[in-house]
């Protein structure tokens, strides 16, 4: 059950998190597990997604995991859940791993702290919008595609992809 309250942690942490290619947990700091409030053992192997907030749109992630399977890094703003229902966002940088031979062997995030005034006035309507559009379709996967061709149109309209959306929001902070 979601608390409706907001948790924060300091500008300062790095909540930091590593899975294996199907987004297992390999490996949480503990910022992350203190955050989320969770054990060690209740994370690890677990699907990084036990951590999704209900309010946060799947077209998100559906252009977060497009990126990174390609091995190309992302920025995105994230709404995650605790495990007593509280909320707190991050400004995610979501990168592959590698192995010694070169090949994707997994996924690595830091996370920080957001502005909190680019999440009010802009990462919060825009969600909003996206989870709308989502849950107004029945059909799960027509409500996906519909939100995600809304953000790509939004982001079309601007002239520039979604890295270069979230890069012009930390620039304006």
């Amino acid at each position: 059950m979601i608390s409706g309250k907001e948790v924060f942690f300091d500008e300062n942490d790095l909540i930091v998190s590593k899975t294996n290619l199907k987004g297992h947990i390999t490996y949480a700091n503990k910022i992350f597990i203190d955050i989320a409030g969770y054990t060690e053992d209740e994370v690890l192997g677990q699907p990084h997604n036990m951590v999704r907030h209900p309010d946060m749109p799947r077209c998100v992630f559906k252009l977060l995991w497009d990126t990174v399977i390609q091995g190309t890094e992302i920025f995105a703003y994230v709404v995650n859940v605790t495990k007593t229902g509280d909320y707190y966002w991050v400004l995610a940088h979501v990168t592959a791993s590698y192995d010694l031979g070169g090949t994707i062997s997994g996924y690595h995030s830091t996370r920080r702290m957001p502005n909190p005034r680019i999440i009010q006035d802009t990462i919060i309507p825009l969600y909003r919008t996206l989870c709308e559009i989502e849950n107004n379709e029945p059909n799960k996967k027509i409500g996906l595609q519909k939100s995600y061709d809304h953000l790509l149109s939004i982001l079309k309209d601007e002239g520039i992809d979604y890295d270069e959306f979230v890069a012009s929001l930390m620039l304006a902070a």
